[in-house]
């Protein structure tokens, strides 16, 4: 048995998605997103946190998949990515669950259209039921991540 790894499950339409827990700062309902010109398509906006102007991204945007509208089940979650706080807007975020990183297998080249480099793997969890664990730090490359630390001026 591989150490047991606790993640953050979420949806983009019918797939389920895992990031670590430790990666994840908090989920936060849909609130009202600042557009911030000349910035990628995927990249929303900011939003005030708290006091805190954290920069929010569409995960299907980023992925290239069709953007939806959001719904009462749209959530943000806030991770930490290289020193950097960053919201990513997710269909619904489910469940915490505890994987065997054993279970992890290394991804394919493209799955459900989205390149492998943004997956650290896919994760067998039983009755046929898989989540898509996110490379957080090529989700966002280092040039985004630059033009992300420039929105929080």
């Amino acid at each position: 048995m591989g150490e047991e790894l606790k993640v953050i499950v979420f949806a983009l339409g019918s797939e389920e998605y895992g990031i670590e827990v430790d990666k994840v700062r908090t989920i936060e309902r849909l609130s009202p997103i600042t557009r911030v010109p000349k910035t990628a398509s995927f990249i929303k906006g900011v939003i005030n946190l708290r006091g805190v102007v954290v920069p929010v991204i569409d995960l299907r945007g980023r992925f290239n998949l069709s953007e939806t509208t959001p719904t009462e089940n749209s959530r943000i979650i806030v991770v930490a990515v290289a020193d950097i706080e960053v919201g990513f807007i997710v269909d619904s975020a489910n469940d915490v669950i505890d994987i065997d990183t054993d279970s992890i297998d290394l991804p394919p080249e493209i799955v459900g259209g989205i390149k492998a480099k943004y997956l650290r793997g896919i994760a067998k969890l039983g009755e046929g039921r898989l989540l898509i664990m996110l490379n957080l730090s090529e989700v966002l490359n280092k040039s985004e991540i630059i033009q992300i630390e420039q929105l929080e001026v």
